[in-house]
């Protein structure tokens, strides 16, 4: 899996493109402000979802692309019988030509509405939930206390970190940055949920923090939080298990996307 962002900014060392931006939205629409993606001359990255709203402003694009519209600017759309949508609400949309030349701006500008997410734990579901996250709206810092764990090629919403000790790297987290713990070893992810704790005790800055494991690992740390001096309320925001219920399966794979469904959940109730 790639995101949107790699795909964009791998066209964009190859051709010129036109970047599309929901800037402004009003009444009932099928996408919110800040969506965007980007036309090639023979292709698409992303939605801005779809219907003739999407088919209108690609032929506009491709027009901007060829030479034959008016300049970059903000256009409005309005989703009623004239685009053949009965949305009834508003769209608004800039275009702007894009070069390879505009790609680190780019990267940069398309990566800062991004969630954060804090990875611990180079093994075999943070690999699939790393290329899962990469396709949703999540920037990732990828954490692990071992050298050479991580792949040589990463999507753009990844960046890598070696911690040693692992835990040390929490107390660098970005405000609201959640928190995901599936290190090589429990002594590991005991350190991590300690000094997340501490951190929720100190500024209550992180949204959730969701540990890996079953419900005797979890019951064995509750034990040793509590000797620790840590409260019953204070422990109540771990998560563990993780991963939303009633998905089955222990492949990496299947953990990730019942992993990134929490995360997605969490967004909507924090």
């Amino acid at each position: 899996m790639i995101g949107m962002l790699d795909d964009l900014l791998a066209r964009l060392a190859l051709e010129n493109g036109v970047l599309v931006r929901i800037t402004s939205t009003q009444g009932s629409v099928p996408r919110e402000a800040g969506t965007w993606m980007a036309v090639w001359a023979d292709a698409l990255t992303g939605t801005i979802g779809g219907g003739q709203l999407e088919f209108q402003v690609t032929q506009e694009a491709r027009d901007l692309l060829a030479g034959r519209a008016a300049p970059d600017g903000i256009r409005r759309y309005p989703l009623g019988p004239s685009l053949g949508q009965c949305c009834g609400g508003v769209v608004y949309i800039g275009l702007q030509r894009i070069s390879a030349a505009d790609a680190p701006a780019l990267r940069s500008e398309l990566t800062e509405h991004l969630r954060p997410v804090a990875l611990f734990g180079g093994g075999h579901v943070g690999a699939a939930l790393g290329r899962l996250l990469a396709t949703l709206p999540f920037a990732v810092r990828w954490i692990d206390s071992r050298d050479g764990v991580f792949p040589p090629a990463l999507p753009a919403q990844i960046d890598c970190e070696h911690s040693e000790p692992v835990h040390d790297a929490v107390a660098q987290l970005a405000t609201g940055t959640r928190v995901l713990i599936m290190s090589f070893s429990h002594a590991e992810d005991f350190d991590i949920v300690v000094a997340c704790l501490k951190r929720l005790r100190e500024r209550d800055d992180l949204p959730f923090v969701g540990l890996i494991g079953s419900k005797t690992k979890w019951a064995t740390f509750r034990h040793r939080l509590e000797a620790r001096g840590f409260s019953q309320a204070e422990m109540a925001r771990i998560t563990c298990p993780i991963g939303i219920e009633g998905i089955g399966g222990k492949e990496p794979e299947v953990i990730a996307v019942a992993v990134a469904a929490q995360l997605l959940q969490n967004l909507e109730v924090a």
